[in-house]
């Protein structure tokens, strides 16, 4: 090819190295005897919605560091998986089929599950593939998957024969809408308009004790009354007893400093359960138990008149009876802060079941210990982990009443009711369809199967496990476990960083990464994370890529640190266009002289401008690579982009002008431009591929293929400081030149003249006798940067102001 392209056209370029990079293997995973491996644990997107522009955000922010490890001589192991198991992807398909287990059956329900999956996996695939992440394709994982299903069963055996795991009946949290127990880490705060409602209790003697509660549907299930010891106004009262309206129970009046004088009327009535306070009482006072909510969230016999009601229709029931019968003492409105299942968003309940739970509260110094040992990025983000495990007030729950998951490998023995779990060799199993293999200690063959599932993050738990091959690829596991990277979202830091790392510790006493590293979100204009629920599709990310290009979503990710959010903006996204776009003009400009250019290792006669520029790019090596190995990408990112315009762009291609154009070939001062140029745009290409990959590649392959090894810029050499081209006194001079092109710039725009414009006299007067003698030598370049016809310099320096100032011009 004689001559680039005049514009570059990504929706062209971008497919074909797409397809070039799958076909000449160039990220694929290639351990080696003596090579480090940099393995990776990357985020299995939860199969519940159409990916979105947050996901590109924090995903591109993960390959910008594995190709830059990649090229660093690294074995990165980079897999992908799909969480397609468990309630997110359950709740998709009912939501979008308009189907329910109990309509159509549990068969057609999992199979309509498995083909939506599939659908969208396909889909997920093909824009990571489009966004340029330069994925192990082949290490492709589903925490469905029989492997999954295996691993995740092992792991509850094993657990279960440490005594790590424990079957428990006793106050769950308990999502209605889901059907289903949760786990505390599940459950966030909302705030709601509430209404306190103070109701009439009665005393022994016969007078009215005022209660506030924004839960009076509860009332049937009131098993004591509470007041704080240090409130003069109930001391009195405390051993008494006395009557819940409309039901007339007897209930022990007792005292807990846990019961707020501030709040409400100071009383506060326990009920069985109305909250995790509740829950605390009823153990630590051993008060009875009187379960009035079912698992549909409706009312059940226990609750007198109110059976059968919802939690809001039984609520209004309620305060109409105690309104007619003269009960209610006050109202008024308030502000609460509800606890609610954070994937639908319903209010949840305490209810009394039967789960398996994994031992969490014993081990919190250890778990604590384990945080401050894995590298966080940014360091900030250990207090949040720090602050949910110092926090934790329950086991983690792994039970799910739902039909989608890995069930436990476990069966009940219906004689003696002994737990019967499966051996390990017949893992994946499921219990619901397959047998014992043998019978239970007691001599029984009859057996129940357990029918709940899995919690989704006891095998997402497992991704390093799952992702590395483990009980199958024993080499492949050794290779990349224990992991080194896991990126994430700052808000799944209680579940999925957690979790694995309760696993790994309880599995193999290893750390299950050395590094985290905790990205932001994606924000819609109002500022609200975007969820592929809540207007995921602000932006849909195919046709930004079809009408910017990938390189311009990546370039927007690259411009955020990690743990910060951004603002999903196409004004924003557009911004990476600037910088594609003059990377390209500098490649045409400087493509007739690359393309001719033989690359000599030894380092030419250089001029002073070209040592200026050479010495310079050894300092953005030195900060780049010390960027990207902090995983601070975005300073990375900007100290590239200053180099490129301010001394590329800006100012030495205007300077280096006249010696590649007027001089012939051969000439030292044109070899010594054209080594420059060659030496700083491939370094630069490097130093942005992990950021733009594709027309970075475009541009090696047009400019620097024919002279380099490899067969991608993604397979070369990451940038390393040459020593030789380092020289402080051509940065001075840099500096000179580059305050003299302003200097001429500044009088063009204050004049109303072109750039181009020639000058007739330009003098320099100088503060620094030193530099005399490169500006001598650097007349040519001047001349060129400036379009100054004569160039006069001197030392004479009259009307500085400071001392600091090195120079002065004036323009006749």
């Amino acid at each position: 090819m004689n001559t680039i392209p005049k514009r570059y056209e990504a929706m062209n370029v971008e497919p074909k190295w797409q397809q070039y990079w799958e076909d000449k293997r160039v990220n694929s995973f290639q351990p080696r005897k003596g090579r480090i491996v940099y393995s990776i644990d990357t985020p299995p997107p939860t199969v519940s919605g159409n990916l979105h522009m947050g996901h590109c955000y924090s995903y591109s922010q993960t390959d910008f560091y594995a190709r830059f490890w990649r090229m660093n001589g690294r074995a990165v192991f980079y897999p992908m998986g799909w969480d397609d198991n468990g309630l997110p992807t359950e709740r998709l398909v009912e939501k979008r089929l308009g189907i329910t287990p109990e309509k159509v059956g549990a068969e057609a329900f999992l199979q309509a599950i498995g083909q939506t999956s599939k659908q969208l996996e396909e889909k997920y695939e093909k824009l990571w593939r489009r966004l340029g992440l330069s994925v192990n394709w082949r290490y492709t994982y589903s925490t469905i998957s029989p492997a999954a299903r295996k691993i995740a069963q092992h792991s509850f055996l094993d657990l279960y024969q440490k005594e790590d795991v424990y079957l428990s009946s006793s106050p769950t949290i308990w999502c209605s809408f889901c059907k289903t127990a949760i786990a505390h880490a599940e459950v966030t705060d909302m705030l709601r308009q509430a209404e306190f409602v103070t109701i009439a209790f009665s005393l022994e003697d016969g007078q009215t004790l005022p209660i506030a509660t924004t839960r009076p549907e509860l009332l049937p299930a009131c098993v004591a009354i509470f007041v704080n010891q240090d409130d003069k106004r109930y001391r009195h009262l405390i051993d008494q007893k006395a009557k819940t309206p409309l039901f007339g129970k007897e209930v022990p009046i007792l005292s807990d400093p846990k019961a707020d004088p501030g709040k409400g009327t100071g009383i506060v009535m326990c009920c069985t359960f109305g909250d995790a306070t509740d829950i605390k009482w009823w153990r630590e006072h051993a008060l009875p138990l009187i379960n009035i909510i079912g698992h549909d969230g409706k009312l059940n016999q226990n609750s007198g008149f109110l059976t059968d009601l919802d939690i809001k229709a039984a609520r209004k029931k309620i305060i109409e009876e105690l309104s007619n019968q003269g009960l209610i003492l006050d109202k008024k409105a308030a502000s609460q802060t509800v606890s609610v299942h954070e994937r639908c968003e319903t209010p949840i309940e305490y209810i009394e079941t039967k789960q398996w739970f994994i031992n969490v509260l014993d081990r919190k110094e250890m778990l604590l210990e384990a945080g401050r040992k894995i590298n966080w990025h940014p360091a900030h983000m250990l207090s949040r982990y720090e602050d949910w495990v110092q926090n934790l007030e329950w086991d983690w729950c792994i039970s799910r009443q739902r039909y989608h998951g890995v069930p436990f490998p476990l069966w009940y023995c219906l004689k003696c009711g002994e737990v019967l779990p499966a051996e390990f060799s017949e893992l994946p199993i499921d219990p619901r369809t397959q047998n014992p293999s043998r019978p239970c200690k007691c001599g029984s063959e009859e057996f129940t199967p357990e029918t709940s599932v899995m919690d989704t993050w006891m095998t997402s738990s497992m991704s390093p496990q799952i992702a590395g091959g483990w009980l199958n690829q024993t080499k492949l596991f050794n290779q990349v476990f224990p992991m080194s990277l896991r990126p994430q979202a700052y808000d799944i830091i209680r579940t999925w960083t957690f979790y694995t790392v309760v696993k790994s510790l309880y599995h193999f006493d290893k750390f299950p990464w050395s590094d985290i590293a905790i990205s932001g979100h994606g924000l819609s204009p109002e500022g609200h994370k975007v969820s592929k629920s809540k207007g995921g599709n602000i932006l849909d990310p195919i046709k930004v890529m079809e009408k910017y290009s990938a390189d311009t979503i990546r370039y927007w990710a690259a411009s955020t640190k990690l743990g910060e959010d951004s603002l999903i903006s196409e004004d924003k996204i557009a911004a990476g266009q600037k910088l594609i776009n003059k990377l390209w003009n500098v490649a045409s400009f400087a493509f007739p002289f690359l393309k001719v250019y033989r690359p000599s290792e030894s380092i030419p006669c250089l001029v002073p401008v070209d040592k200026w520029v050479l010495s310079r790019l050894q300092s953005l090596i030195i900060e780049a690579t010390e960027s990207f190995k902090q995983y601070d990408h975005a300073s990375g990112k900007i100290k590239v982009e200053a180099y490129f315009w301010d001394i590329i762009a800006d100012n030495y291609l205007e300077m280096v002008k006249t010696r590649l154009y007027d001089l012939e070939d051969g000439a030292p001062e044109k070899e010594s431009a054209k080594f420059t140029l060659y030496q700083a745009i491939l370094t630069l290409l490097k130093l942005l591929a992990p950021i733009t990959p594709y027309v970075t590649e475009e541009i090696f392959q047009l400019c620097f293929k024919r002279h380099e090894v490899a067969e991608s810029v993604h397979l070369t050499y990451w940038p390393e400081v040459n020593g030789e081209l380092i020289d402080p006194n051509a940065e001075i001079l840099g500096e000179a030149l580059v305050e003299i092109a302003t200097a001429a710039r500044r009088y063009k725009s204050e004049h109303q003249l072109p750039m181009g414009t020639p000058l007739d006299r330009i003098k320099i007067a100088l503060s620094q006798s030193e530099l005399l003698q490169q500006l001598e030598a650097s007349i040519t370049d001047i001349k060129s940067v400036t379009r100054g016809k004569n160039i006069e310099l001197g030392e004479e320096t009259p009307g500085f102001d400071t001392p600091e100032q090195r120079l002065s011009v004036h323009i006749d």
